[in-house]
């Protein structure tokens, strides 16, 4: 493997690329045309991201649900907190509206004061009735506050369905078709037929319309994410171009790192459509991810070959060297990065799963594209101008590698101090790390529909469903009277639950059924007695095919009942402890020789998915960390090399944790990425400081002192620049509106700055402390990264010329 990738394996590659230079060009072109034509299979994710393996028992749980339900999160919610409400005008339009949109063919039932049925009795024969409680027009004002009265007093039926009664707030449900929800159909019923309506109304009546549920998120989300992508490629673009040439002063060396990191973006989505992958808020920072990740490629390369020529001002020589020397570097520090990634392949969450395969496979493509077009679009241009080579002698950058070797050479206490300091005060950050599992935190705050929200979780205790689902384990065990009544109990605690709305169930419709025999009496509306039922019986069986909106809540044959309510957006730590509660109670209500009850819904599972990732955080942070020492000890051949260089990786984790800690930020799905991505890219620069060590060391005949000290002159420039480009690369993250990815941008950046710094102060620091430890010759006999020898040089440019 050494001589695979050394002297003989590198050689060969420079020649390779030097000799068919159109013919890669070609095949780059035609490689990027076919992944072109893979765009059109892109698919948008229509649902939330689904964090647990398909085989857990949560997930287990939840089919199991959506067996006997189906789709649970189909209902769209409406609501008015207005008084104008019930003036005949605005209320006729209210009702005009909830008939258009219960004429579409996505709406399976929509329940609005238009659509109310009340409950009456009839005696021949004896039957319950459902008549419209709006009948026709509403005409007049006392009309309009009869209906608002028999709501509000007469119906507790509807109390929290339709209305809140305490504030007067009005709301309309429309339950999409099941067979729609997690489809195409659902976002073009949401785009261009619903939110248009919507906006009519509010316009003709000046009254602000709250909407939201499951479906309505899922579709403003994803259009959010779809919109962002353009930002991101665009402003990663913006960003690391204005730095690159603030670097390079030179605009054919930014025009042709543009053209390579463009090229990798283009094959970035090509990739997402070829493997069928769906674009979520993941893999959407992908392509913006691929810029900021090939630009040092760039960065490397250009440099080195720039370094090259003002040396001995020979083209195809500096072209060679640029290949032959950064090429294998170059290489292993974009599969460190990789590594970073792919470890996500192993946490069994398909959404992890794909994030890690694509961004893995991308980073290895853009590393490949810069080693091919880079050269070979140098060799056909004229060679660097004296402006071209301005930047190798910039005294600010002087100034910084200068300082850096002054800390080095006379502050080495200071250093270890303020690393224990440092380490100290991120112990201590980290203790007050808080873990979320809220499904909707990472959402755009500035959005309406994220406002909506908030509306409906104040008017309505929430709107992220949470189901009860309750087996009898026998046929029509749900209708029997005990079991209503374990219900309503349960019902009960959960009503009483802050975080938890009223729930929906068979029990209300009982419970109206006997109000309705009572002759609508709201005072009636509950559970019947043993007596009552048999006298209730007759009516009841009249209407229990024609119920509508409760026949989703007990399966076809009686066995299983579902119970949903609706969740506040709560944390990890809170929701375990309702759960509890409920589950406390559900053992009380529910034995277990007689029922089967469980918890389940789409938060639900969410906030467990949140669980299972922070637990499976070390295995693969370790994973990342095991892969890349495997690397190094590959590359160094030194294990105590190894253990020095992954201090300074390690340490900035740390610092960024504690600063998570401090500063509010809790551990969830999309910060749980920043560790092992910032570990992958870190690495980097350790890497290519170790590098140019290992080199120093044989050409000054190991002495230590010196090859540190030419180590931090010479890769201290390409480590700060690409430092500075991954910085204001990933802070580009950061004009998202999701605060998932704001937070990721930022801690990422952070992470980068730290461990340019601690790469640069920290390492070269104990490798001087332990000078007497390491760094022999026994520890790098075998280098597997060759470095050339003016000789083999020649030689190489000797065979290129006869070409």
């Amino acid at each position: 493997m050494t001589k695979l990738l050394g002297y003989g394996f590198w050689n060969g590659v420079a020649r390779l690329i030097l000799r068919n230079r159109l013919f890669i060009l070609f095949l780059v072109a035609g490689f990027t045309v076919f992944l072109g034509t893979q765009w059109k299979y892109m698919r948008f994710t229509y649902t939330e991201a689904n964090l647990l393996p398909d085989d857990h028992e949560v997930n287990l749980e939840y089919n199991k649900f959506l067996d006997q339900f189906g789709e649970e999160g189909n209902l769209i919610v409406f609501g008015i907190k207005d008084s104008t409400l019930f003036t005949p005008e605005v209320l006729n339009k209210w009702n005009a509206l909830s008939d258009t949109i219960n004429s579409f063919d996505a709406v399976a039932l929509s329940v609005s004061l238009k659509d109310l049925k009340l409950l009456e009795k009839q005696e021949e024969p004896k039957r319950f009735e459902m008549v419209p409680f709006v009948e026709g027009s509403v005409n007049t004002k006392v009309q309009a506050e009869a209906l608002k009265k028999k709501l509000f007093k007469d119906l507790p039926f509807y109390e929290g369905l339709i209305y809140n009664k305490e504030t007067g707030t009005i709301r309309s449900a429309v339950y999409l078709k099941k067979d729609i929800v997690n489809t195409a159909a659902r976002r073009d019923f949401i785009v261009e037929d619903l939110i248009p309506l919507i906006d009519q109304f509010e316009e003709e009546t000046g009254i602000t319309v709250h909407t939201s549920g499951m479906p309505y998120i899922r579709t403003l989300n994803s259009a959010t994410i779809i919109s962002e992508i353009g930002w991101f490629v665009g402003g990663a673009l913006l960003v690391t171009s204005l730095i690159f040439f603030f670097f390079f002063r030179s605009y054919r060396a930014t025009f042709i790192s543009m053209i390579t990191v463009v090229i990798g973006v283009m094959w970035a989505f090509g990739f997402l459509g070829l493997l069928g992958y769906e674009i979520t808020v993941l893999t959407a920072l992908i392509p913006p991810l691929i810029i900021v990740i090939g630009i040092p490629n760039c960065i490397f390369l250009i440099n080195k070959y720039q370094q090259e020529y003002k040396n001995h001002g020979n083209k195809i020589k500096a072209l060679q060297r640029v290949i032959t020397k950064v090429g294998n570097a170059t290489l292993m520090t974009n599969i460190t990065t990789a590594s970073g990634f792919a470890t996500f392949i192993l946490t069994q969450s398909s959404l992890l799963k794909e994030f890690g395969i694509v961004a893995s496979i991308n980073i290895l493509a853009i590393f490949l594209l810069s080693l091919l077009i880079i050269p070979i679009i140098y060799s056909y241009m004229s060679p660097p101008k004296e402006r071209h080579l301005k930047h190798l002698g910039k005294t600010w950058i002087e100034g910084f590698v200068n300082w850096i070797e002054r800390m080095v050479r006379d502050r080495r206490i200071t250093i270890y101090i303020s690393t224990v300091i440092l380490l100290i005060a991120s112990m201590i950050g980290i203790y007050q790390i808080k873990v979320s599992g809220s499904l909707i935190e990472d959402m755009p705050k500035k959005t309406t529909f994220y406002k909506d929200i908030k509306f409906f979780e104040s008017e309505f205790d929430g709107i992220m469903p949470l189901e009860v689902l309750i087996d009898t384990k026998r046929p029509k065990g749900v209708m029997k009277l005990p079991t209503l009544k374990r219900m309503d109990e349960l019902a009960t605690t959960i009503s009483e639950t802050p975080e938890l709305s009223k729930p929906i169930s068979i029990v209300n419709l009982v419970k109206y059924g006997k109000q309705a025999f009572y002759n609508g009496d709201p005072q009636y509306y509950q559970l019947p007695t043993s007596n009552e039922r048999n006298f209730i019986l007759p009516y009841a069986q009249s209407f229990s095919n024609e119920a509508g909106l409760l026949d989703s809540y007990i399966d076809s044959t009686g066995q299983y009942a579902r119970m949903t309510t609706f969740m506040q957006d709560i944390g990890t730590d809170r929701m375990e402890i309702v759960e509890d509660n409920l589950y406390n109670k559900i053992s009380i209500l529910f034995p277990e020789d007689k029922f089967d009850v469980t918890l389940t819904g789409k938060a639900l599972v969410f906030q467990k998915g949140t669980n299972y990732l922070i637990n499976n955080l070390i295995i693969s942070l370790s994973l990342a960390i095991l892969l890349i020492s495997i690397f190094m000890a590959f590359m160094f051949r030194s294990f105590k090399m190894i253990l020095v260089s992954l201090i300074p990786n390690l340490l900035p984790l740390l610092i960024t944790a504690g600063l998570m800690g401090f500063l509010g930020v809790p551990i969830k799905p999309s910060t749980i990425l920043v560790f092992s991505i910032a570990f992958g890219i870190s690495v980097d620069d350790t890497i290519h400081f170790l590098a140019k060590y290992r080199q120093e060391l044989k050409s000054s005949g190991w002495k230590i002192k010196r090859s540190v000290y030419a180590s931090v002159k010479e890769a201290g420039v390409s480590m700060f620049y690409t430092s500075i480009v991954l910085f204001f690369g990933f802070s580009v993250f950061m004009i998202s509106s999701f605060g998932g990815t704001v937070a990721l941008g930022g801690l990422v950046s952070v992470t980068l700055i730290f461990a340019m710094l601690s790469n640069l102060l920290l390492l070269p620091s104990l490798l001087l402390s332990l000078e007497r430890n390491i760094a022999n010759k026994e520890d790098f006999k075998k280098p597997a990264i060759q470095i050339l020898d003016e000789v083999e040089d020649e030689e190489v440019l000797a065979e290129l010329d006869k070409e």
